[in-house]
């Protein structure tokens, strides 16, 4: 037999990645991504979203700015969506090979460039976008904003030595963190019916986004409303349910 100490890895990026699996399915996976990737791709806001008939946002977050991701992806799906080729070879794609792209600001067309990157301050994207069985588009982004640097070649080259092993990571992320995404929204909302009648639409409509997977600020998006407007819905549906957390919303409608 023999045993040995195993060596610290010496690449950075292998070490970055190392890191972020202990996030895997944690609350704090967004932010940790973001602040472990600043010395390979110092960027100020990340984003994961699918486009195509069911556009949704999935993940978001922000380092030194706000995080304005909900907002951007309104102001997108408002318009300019319609005139942003720049994931089009990524949907016509057959073989689901991941592609890498990366826009500016003043790349962008007029309507895109003002709504959504001139608007929230943002003037830089990389992206790594895989086209979906559904045709679909699955997308994760990381953006400059405008008090930051422009991403550098060796920025460029490490984002995307890490876009394969990153699209694996949060689509694993997605899964441990969403234990219910398969599930048809109507055995959901039968479910919900049966468990309380007196549900709303709307407090329905939220309930099973949640049990979805979706983050509220996902909620939001996906539901045209304020994120302020989705708590209110998520706390009347709890009350009604006589439950306070996400957990216990899983368990009430998993054993129904």
């Amino acid at each position: 037999m023999r045993s040995w100490q195993a060596a610290p890895a010496s690449d950075r990026r292998t070490q970055v990645l190392g890191e972020l699996i202990g996030h895997l399915g944690s609350p704090g996976f967004g932010p940790a991504v973001l602040d472990g990737l600043q010395e390979l791709v110092p960027a100020a806001s990340w984003s994961v979203y699918r486009l195509g008939e069911r556009p949704a946002l999935f993940l978001s977050a922000a380092r030194g700015v706000p995080d304005t991701t909900r907002d951007c992806w309104r102001a997108y799906l408002s318009g300019p969506h319609r005139a942003d080729r720049s994931f089009a070879q990524a949907s016509s794609a057959t073989d689901h090979a991941p592609l890498l792209c990366h826009l500016t600001a003043e790349e962008a067309p007029a309507e895109h460039r003002a709504k959504v990157y001139e608007a929230h301050g943002m003037a830089e994207r990389v992206s790594v976008a895989q086209t979906q069985d559904d045709g679909g588009v699955f997308a994760i982004n990381f953006y400059r904003h405008g008090h930051q640097s422009a991403f550098s070649d060796a920025a460029l080259d490490s984002f995307g030595a890490l876009a394969p092993a990153l699209l694996a990571l949060v689509r694993k992320h997605m899964a441990l963190s969403q234990p219910v995404a398969e599930a048809h929204a109507h055995d959901l909302e039968a479910r919900l019916r049966s468990l309380c009648p007196a549900l709303t639409e709307r407090e329905r409509a939220v309930c099973i986004r949640l049990l979805q997977g979706m983050t509220q600020d996902g909620i939001a998006s996906d539901l045209g409303l304020a994120l302020p407007t989705v708590k209110t819905y998520r706390n009347r549906a709890f009350a009604r349910l006589g439950i306070h957390f996400r957990n216990e919303l899983f368990a009430r409608v998993l054993s129904a």
